[in-house]
């Protein structure tokens, strides 16, 4: 027996300038042998492995960037060959529902799914089963790359898109593939294992809370309950697109109130894709240990309110998926929250916090970068249809983490010190006001903050209030919904800060 994992199939991308294990299934005990070669039929790479507990994977040597080679794995008489294989950059894109958001869904994705002709842009999606069943594996074995040619790529995540887009721009010689692996309303804890949460407190307190809440009730009352919250979006679902085609420049306030909320309360359960340690098993692991340039990640959303360990568990993730992929070193590319508050708020939304548990997070792991999206929150609306700015501003961070060029990136803030009756913070470039709601407290050793007036030389806020009389604290943007006011002279957002 011989089967390629079906990342290995027509049209595949692997790896340039690293080690590429080429992976699948084989009877144990078994020799298989992988060759590559280029499109004139000359032998790149090849190796031979013995395959163990039903699995093999071969290991070649690093290539240079190409297109048209072929991929041969062969074992005794059994020979499985794909073709149209490119060597380039390969991300996968992962979290939740603003990484999983469609191109065919975001701002300008119609006319990019129409025109755009980019053979060297290609993507695979991971499909989304919340547990293991034999159609999940089915749909595993039977998942394929695709092109950015026109009429496809609708399905890809529309940041992952832009971003891939950008480095086709900025490197046109490399090609660049898209590992699709995310969806939305997962915590952070969904793409961990169980025994990789217990390792830590705050990922069994998750676990623990879980099973609390009713997760270990029988498959049987989880499905059942399931599919009366799906038919509940159905109806609203129905009732929102009625509503719409009525009134089509309602705004999406208007709909809510005429509509009803989108109706968030998915059920717990065995079965739940929101479940902790729920999809790596389904989704992550299917391609593992693919070799990667880099990881995206967009998430936080569904955190924020559940802890006060967020930084503590995206460490985790980022180290977990090293470790699974096999490169202690793997680039940690994310994007940190924008501002974002509901129309009518019923409670907190706690993305302060997240936010500056994302930026503690990216300070601790080495090799790892962020991006702000502070003008870029929408009132009312959690998913934001310009996916193009953190597309792009992902590609400009892995200039400057995975290719080491110059890129254009976001401020941010390296210090402060105090001298009397004002606090000085120390940007790392200097910044412009557009607004004038500048959104600077500080506060004295009570932390209490207040509003701070500011006077701003180039990179240095030099800020003051009346009644503090000597302030020790600062802290920017703290607040769930505002303009940003702060940019960078490149017209990048200045990054919110806690000092």
């Amino acid at each position: 027996m011989l089967k390629a994992a079906s990342l290995f199939t027509n049209g595949a991308v692997l790896c340039r300038r690293k080690e590429i294990r080429v992976f699948g299934e084989a009877d144990s005990g078994s020799a298989v042998t992988v060759t590559l070669t280029d499109r004139r039929g000359n032998l790149l790479a090849e190796n031979e492995c013995i395959a163990a507990d039903g699995r093999f994977t071969a290991l070649l040597k690093p290539q240079e960037a190409m297109t048209g080679c072929t991929l041969n794995i062969s074992r005794g008489d059994e020979c499985f060959t794909a073709s149209d294989i490119a060597i380039g950059d390969v991300y996968l894109a992962g979290g939740q529902s603003n990484m999983e958001l469609e191109l065919q869904n975001a701002e300008g994705g119609a006319e990019v799914i129409r025109e755009h002709d980019d053979p060297m842009l290609r993507y695979y999606y991971v499909n989304k089963y919340a547990f293991v069943s034999d159609e999940q594996r089915a749909a595993a074995d039977n998942a394929r790359w695709e092109a950015a040619t026109p009429g496809n790529c609708k399905n890809l995540s529309a940041v992952a898109y832009f971003f891939a887009a950008k480095l086709r721009r900025l490197h046109p010689d490399v090609p660049v593939g898209i590992i699709n692996c995310n969806w939305g309303g997962t915590s952070v804890t969904c793409w961990m294992p169980e025994e990789t949460l217990r390792q830590t407190a705050e990922g069994a307190r998750y676990l623990d809370e879980y099973a609390r809440n009713g997760g270990n009730k029988p498959i049987e009352q989880f499905l059942a309950e399931e599919k009366t919250w799906q038919d509940e979006i159905r109806v609203w679902t129905e009732r929102t697109e009625t509503y719409r085609a009525a009134h089509p420049d309602a705004k999406t306030e208007e709909v809510d109130e005429a509509c009803g909320l989108y109706p968030w309360h998915p059920p717990v359960g065995p079965g739940s894709p929101f479940r902790p340690a729920g999809l790596h098993e389904t989704m992550t692991a299917t391609v593992v240990p693919v070799t990667l340039t880099g990881l995206l990640f967009y998430q936080g959303e569904q955190d924020a309110g559940c802890t006060e360990h967020y930084d503590l568990l995206l460490e985790q993730l980022a180290a977990f998926w090293r470790a699974q992929f096999m490169d202690d070193r793997l680039p940690f590319l994310f994007v940190q929250l924008p501002m974002w508050i509901e129309f009518k708020p019923l409670w907190p939304t706690h993305w302060q916090e997240i936010r500056l548990a994302q930026a503690k997070a990216r300070d601790f792991i080495r090799n790892s970068g962020m991006i702000c999206m502070l003008d870029c929150g929408e009132r009312g609306n959690i998913h934001p249809v310009d996916k193009k700015t953190p597309g792009e501003r992902l590609a400009e961070l892995a200039l400057d983490v995975v290719y080491g060029e110059k890129a254009e990136l976001c401020p941010r803030a390296k210090g402060k010190y105090t001298d009397g009756n004002r606090l000085t913070v120390i940007l790392n470039a200097p910044v412009r006001a557009e607004r004038e709601e500048l959104l600077l407290e500080i506060a004295g050793e009570d932390g209490a903050f207040v509003k701070a007036d500011a006077e701003i030389n180039g990179n240095l806020l030099s800020l003051h209030a009346d009644g503090v009389e000597y302030p020790v604290h600062a802290r920017y943007a703290w607040v769930e919904y505002a303009a940003a006011p702060l940019f960078g002279l490149n017209g990048q957002p200045l990054e919110p800060f806690l000092l």
